[in-house]
């Protein structure tokens, strides 16, 4: 399994912003910081902006920030909220699979493994990691 790179970037713009919390950021300073593009960051803290996690101020003297304390950001629930489709087979999204009929658990056992994997990103916050 493969995290997506908006969940990547994600994760480091709220790493970024918990090691700095002592001033307001910008996305370009995000994006040069973290080696990505500003387009993409963009979009990731538009997205992270819809939480509580991050707070953007608008106008000139505006910026970002986190929006709750590191202990209070759960990285499954960021986890969850960032990626678009955490479906392992096609099978995750499709209930007409003609395997199924025929005893097929592979569901079963990915959704499993999946979930182990949710919950293990669950068991940590932010503060855990910076």
């Amino acid at each position: 399994m493969q995290i997506s790179k908006f969940s990547d970037y994600a994760f480091r713009a709220l790493i970024y912003l918990a090691n700095n919390t002592d001033k307001l950021c910008t996305v370009e300073e995000l994006a040069e910081k973290l080696e990505t593009s500003p387009h993409h960051m963009k979009k990731v803290i538009h997205k992270l902006a819809s939480t509580d996690f991050i707070i953007s101020l608008k106008g000139r003297t505006g910026g970002l920030r986190l929006g709750l304390s590191p202990e209070e950001i759960n990285l499954g629930e960021v986890l969850t909220f960032t990626e678009e489709n955490l479906n392992l087979f096609e099978c995750f999204s499709n209930s007409n699979c003609p395997m199924v009929a025929g005893g097929c658990k592979l569901k079963s056992i990915s959704h499993a493994a999946l979930s182990k994997f949710i919950n293990e990103f669950s068991a940590y916050t932010l503060a855990d990691i910076i």
